[in-house]
């Protein structure tokens, strides 16, 4: 119950900040936040990161259709112990259903995030992702040694 209601509430905020930015500025337009560090830039994705493969749309929906049913799938075989891979799971999940949204709803992703340093403009979302990306793949290699030293069954 608790995986669904962190899917839930990243794709509350990440649908949230969108509409606020869609609804308050103008594509393009920027606002500073920090001189030369960051600033909300309101910018329409019709890519995957950095823009690679505009406008492929259907593509991205089917391949994240696919991406979201073996997250649910891989969260539901996992023992329940496994806290941090869920956690892992759950930012991918609510990620990738935050940007899914946008896609079908516009066919383009709302990108906000503006970084001055690291040039693609991203979203929450996209921060979501990573970020449980990164989480997965820590916790997956914390437990690996345990997976490891565990006695082989005879073949």
């Amino acid at each position: 119950m608790r995986f669904f209601l962190i899917v839930v509430a990243i794709v509350a905020v990440d649908q949230f900040t969108k509409y606020l930015v869609a609804s308050k500025m103008e594509v393009g337009q920027s606002i500073p936040l920090i001189d030369n560090f960051l600033a909300i830039t309101y910018v329409r994705n019709p890519g995957a990161a950095f823009g690679m493969f505009p406008y492929r749309t259907l593509f991205f929906i089917i391949v994240t259709l696919f991406v979201m049913g073996m997250i649910i799938y891989y969260y539901r075989i996992l023992p329940a112990g496994y806290r941090l891979l869920r956690l892992g799971l759950a930012l991918q999940l609510g990620g990738a259903l935050g940007n899914f949204i946008d896609r079908v709803r516009n066919t383009t992703v709302v990108d906000f995030i503006d970084i001055k340093f690291f040039p693609p403009v991203f979203n929450l979302a996209d921060t979501a992702i990573v970020l449980g990306v990164i989480l997965f793949l820590f916790a997956f290699w914390r437990i690996t040694p345990t997976l490891e030293s565990r006695p082989q069954q005879p073949d």
